[in-house]
This record gives structure tokens, sequence and C-alpha cells, in this order.
């Protein structure tokens, strides 16, 4: 396989290569595990191929060993660069220890110890730069050409997809029966390579990407007819949080994928818990995306004795981040349903609401005093499924209670729920933003010094680490509102992502006066 990105291989071209892959020269052939309890809830035969057992705990050790495998002597001598913070990172740290190489990797500056000291166990010499990984992955780039050193991509490689698509093969090998396969899609990488290998041999097999919601750099690129870039990209399942979809991954997809489907981070916390209690595997958020997607999936389109297979890509997750799954994977099950409501402030209101409810528990209740007239409260419920969490607003409703379903409120489910004890005076001229800053020793004491360099009254502020590369923040700022442009210019500057979620309903519910 050529190492020109400008050469676009045809499918028989990629077929080959995958046949003369050296990627077993290091990486495993993975298990392809039947998910028994999930198969006789859904009505199909569902299995999981574990990537999770690769020596990296991730796919991604397939393309990095066949690329670096397949340079010159030449090259190989000079050694092989990339830049990543994640598990392509750990992929050419021991492909190159493998084959003896020198491996330099450009790592953000903000990038947590755990995955730093995951590349140089490896072998991987880490040099840390730049404030996020497009900073990273330009001093890359330079380095490869000072250094003359090759450049190892993530994904958008001719060899790199080859060596991805060495699992197909295997899938095929393990059962030629499959209906569907998912596969989870971050720069396209392995999706475009088993997509491209099935259709070579058995294209009445479907191949479906699945992406998270917000990082679907492939949707928009198919809806545009070309890649192009997310103006903003959600940090969850941070294994596939790409801005941008591959040229050549693009190509690929476009030609070869049926279809995508999307889905958000409760879901994906609901496949996690899947994957834990059907195959006992711990994944990474992205690990467990193409199982979100198939679920979903096999509702929306009610397929029904299929075989399908969904591809745990990846287990490298810190372990804290669980906590975060373990509150929100209810909620992706549509287990959990989130209210809230407006009681009479008196005696026996609370146990009149229970009655209301009836035999559905109460999960979670929240309350402070308020005034004497009335009280607003946040409320989970136990459910079973959407029709029923309509039933109980209907419910609600009857019985003259003002009710909101705060189920798909973001804002909600992560900071709001743990604030509710007080209201602001009406009066404060009070604008509410979100922000998400990368996670490391001293962050949240710089992003405080450096949100106080805004000259503005900071009147709300809430913050609570769940063990992720990323912290979120929920801010108040009191802002007249003929500064707020003034003001936005100078969030500009922070260089955090941010959002402004004034308007929010939970907010305006249990927060303002």
């Amino acid at each position: 396989m050529t190492n020109n990105l400008s050469h676009q291989p045809t499918g028989a071209e990629y077929l080959r290569a995958v046949l003369s892959s050296k990627v077993y020269e290091l990486a495993q052939v993975t298990p392809l595990q039947p998910m028994q309890k999930l198969s006789e809830k859904l009505g199909n035969q569902i299995l999981v191929k574990r990537e999770d057992r690769q020596p990296v705990h991730s796919f991604k050790l397939r393309g990095a060993y066949a690329m670096i495998a397949g340079l010159t002597e030449q090259q190989k001598a000079a050694g092989v660069i990339t830049s990543s913070a994640g598990n392509h990172a750990q992929g050419v740290a021991l492909s190159a220890k493998k084959l003896g190489l020198k491996a330099l990797i450009v790592m953000p500056q903000n990038t947590p110890s755990i995955k730093v000291e995951a590349v140089r166990s490896f072998g991987g010499e880490v040099f840390l730069y730049g404030a996020n990984f497009d900073e990273a992955k330009a001093k890359s780039i330079e380095l490869s050409q000072t250094k003359q050193m090759t450049l190892i991509p993530p994904f958008d490689h001719p060899a790199v997809i080859a060596g991805q698509g060495s699992l197909a093969m295997e899938l095929l090998q393990q059962n030629s029966h499959i209906d569907r396969i998912f596969v989870p899609v971050g720069g396209g990488g392995l999706v475009a390579g088993i997509a491209v290998l099935i259709k070579q041999l058995l294209p009445e097999i479907k191949v479906i990407g699945v992406e998270s919601k917000d990082s679907a750099c492939l949707y928009a690129a198919l809806k545009a007819g070309e890649p192009t870039d997310l103006e903003r990209v959600g940090l969850f399942a941070d294994g596939v949080a790409v801005k941008r979809i591959g040229d050549e991954t693009f190509r690929l997809c476009q030609q070869y994928l049926d279809d995508v489907v999307l889905v958000n981070g409760d879901e994906i916390c609901a496949a996690m818990k899947d994957m834990f209690e059907n195959v006992r595997a711990v994944s990474e958020p992205a690990g467990a995306l193409s199982l979100a997607g198939l679920k979903k999936y096999v509702k929306q389109h009610n397929i029904q004795g299929e075989t399908l297979v969904n591809v745990l890509s990846g287990a490298n997750l810190n372990f804290h981040t669980l906590r975060y799954v373990s509150e929100r994977c209810e909620i992706g099950e549509k287990q959990e349903a989130l209210f809230a409501v407006t009681i009479p402030e008196q005696q026996g209101s609370f146990l009149k609401f229970c009655q209301i409810l009836g035999q559905n528990p109460v999960t979670e209740f929240n309350y402070r005093y308020a005034d004497e007239k009335q009280a607003c409260i946040f409320v989970g419920v136990r459910i079973t499924g959407e029709q029923e969490k309509q039933a109980i607003l209907k419910q609600l409703c009857d019985n003259g209670y003002n009710v909101q379903d705060l189920s798909d409120d973001e804002i909600a489910k992560t900071h709001i729920r743990y604030m509710i004890g007080g209201r602001s005076s009406s009066q404060l001229n009070e604008r509410l933003y979100s922000f998400e800053f990368p996670e490391q020793k001293g962050a949240l004491l710089n992003f405080l010094a450096t949100l106080n360099t805004t000259n503005t009254n900071i009147s709300l502020f809430h913050y609570r680490a769940h063990g992720a590369d990323y912290g979120n923040v929920l801010a108040g700022f009191q802002v007249a509102e003929e500064s707020i442009a003034a003001f936005t210019q100078q969030l500009e500057k922070i260089g955090y992502s941010y959002q402004d979620v004034t308007e929010s309903v939970a907010y305006r519910y249990f927060l303002v006066g």
C-alpha cells in the first residue's frame, strides 16, 4: 500500500493490502462474543467484537502497526512521529517499540498524566506542546519535516485504513452470517476500513456508522457533500471527538457505507452499562458508541431476527468517569425521568404528589423552602419507557400541577440538580454560561483567575469533576444589557468552549427569583 495520500486506492487494492497486512505480528485476533441478555431483550443475536482485548486496549494498534511495518528501512531508521492524546498515541508507541524504532508523540500540555505515562510505558518519547490538539498536531507536522521522521496519522491514510480493515476480515472468519455491523466513527479510519473490506467480499452485509451527536463530523460531511469543520465538538466520548472527517475516509464512507446513526451522551452511558452487564467489559464512552447506535437503530427500524455486530473499540478511561456514567445511564435507557414540578407549600403536599405517582418510585427529590405559597421541586421518577413518562406528565397536569420535563435538559442534569437550594434576585442582570475546560492540575484555579480579568462579578458558580479529561462549569455573571457584547469578547479570549444558557428552563425554574 502506497504512503502517498494523493493516491486513492481501489477497493481491490485495499483488499490486497488487508490480506497482506503484518498487523498480527503485534495485534491480537480479538473475540466475537455473544451478548445474551441484550439479544433476548432486542429480539436479535447481538455480538460484540472485543477490541478492548488488544495490548493497548484499543483497535488503534492495527492501523498504527500496519503503516509503521510498511515503511522503508530508511524511514524506519529516522523514526516515527504522531500527535495524539489518546489510543492512537499508545498504538504508535507500542508498534515502534516492537520494531525497534524511535517514536516521538506530541501531546497537548493539558494531557492528563495517566495518558502521558501510558505512552511512556509503551516506549514512546513524549513531547508536551500546545494548549490543544490542533496546536500539538501542527507541531508534529513541523517536527516531522525538520527531523525527517515519518508522520503516522490517526486515521486519514490508506495504510492506516487498511490496518483497521483487518478487523473486518476477522469478523467474516468468525461469523460469515452477519446481517449488520455497527462501527464507531471519529475520524473514520475504522469504519472506512471495515466498509471497504466488507463490500469487496460480502456486499450484502450492511455497515452502519455510529456517531456522537456532539461530534458528528461524518454526518455533517455527507450532508454537505464534502468534509467540513464542526463549529463545536463535545468531549464526553473523547475517542471520537474529531472536528473534521478525513478526506480519504470520507471518500470511502461516501462510496461504501450503508447508513449513519447519531446517539447522545445518555444513550452512550446506557450502552456502557449494557456492556458491563452482558460481558463484564468496562468500555470507554467511545468504545460503547456502536452498541448505543445498534440499540437505537433496532428500535427505529423495527429489526428482528438478525445477527448484529457492534465493535467495542476501546477501554481506556479514567475510573472516576464511571460515577458520571452511573448517574446518566438510566435516563439513556429511558428508565428514569426528571421533572420540575410546582407544588403547594403546605403540609402533606409531598405525600399527595407521591400518591399521584402511584407505583412509580421516586429516585430523587430536591427541594428548599422558597415562599409561603408554593415550592418548586426537582424530582426523578423510575419509569419503564417513554410511554409511561408521557402518562405521568399527563397525570400530573390533570391534577393541576405545573410541570416541566427536564429529562433531556443538559444544564439540569449536569448542574441544576446539584444546586437547588436558593433563588437570586431578579434584579441581578445575570447571564448564565456553561464552559468546558481541560482537566489538569490547577485548571479550576487558572480558570477562575482568567475569569476574574473580565472585571465582572460572578453571581453563580457550579463545578463537579467526573473523571474526564475536561471539566464542566456553570457560571453566572452580572452583566448589563449594554455590556454583553464587550463581555462576550472577553470570554472569547479565555479560549474555552462555552455557551450562553441564560434561557435554560431549569435555571429559570429553580434559581431565578
